[in-house]
């Protein structure tokens, strides 16, 4: 699914997010830049050693916060290392530290001339954010950035799962309807 915000292509699809030929790739990334599983490990496993050695040369990240490195053996430039709060319940900032990791990468895009990203549902996984939760917030993160001036022309959101992928697609129905 496709529609355009200005002139910004948003993006649905359903697969490997470490296939997909953009400039930056976001990675679901703990705050020890430690590597891990579900996206990270993907991403890790695909661009090589090299991404780790930046990581580790950095050294951690806040959540609600991201990083950028070199996108090691990926087609993309850059991997923008965005960490997303654990869900406990929804009340103890996980909303603002989510939208503040879409917000981070975003910026760090653009300092960087991206025209064109792609996120993870960050959170949604081993984090345990809901996904009927987190989409909304990632999507509004998105359409507010693109209201500004941007180097961006593309964003795409990668979902594994025909599951996630219908939430994310219902919401940008409705973006595409307003």
């Amino acid at each position: 699914m496709k529609i355009m915000i200005g002139s910004v292509a948003l993006e649905l699809h359903q697969g490997d997010i470490t296939r997909l030929a953009v400039d930056a790739i976001v990675n679901a990334a703990n705050s020890r830049l430690a590597g891990g599983g579900g996206v990270d490990g993907a991403i890790h496993r695909a661009g090589g050693p090299a991404i780790m050695a930046e990581c580790r040369a950095i050294g951690s990240c806040p959540t609600g916060g991201a990083v950028i490195t070199t996108a090691g053996r990926l087609s993309a430039r850059w991997v923008i290392h965005a960490v997303g709060p654990v869900y406990r319940d929804g009340k103890r900032g996980e909303p603002e530290l989510l939208e503040g990791a879409y917000r981070a990468s975003l910026q760090l895009a653009g300092e960087h001339g991206a025209k064109s990203i792609a996120f993870p549902s960050i959170s949604t996984g081993v984090y345990g954010y809901p996904i009927e939760k987190a989409a909304p917030i990632a999507l509004a993160a998105v359409e507010r950035h693109l209201q500004e001036p941007s180097s961006l022309e593309r964003v795409v959101f990668v979902l594994f799962s025909a599951a996630d992928y219908s939430v994310y697609e219902r919401l940008l129905a409705g973006i595409a309807a307003s």
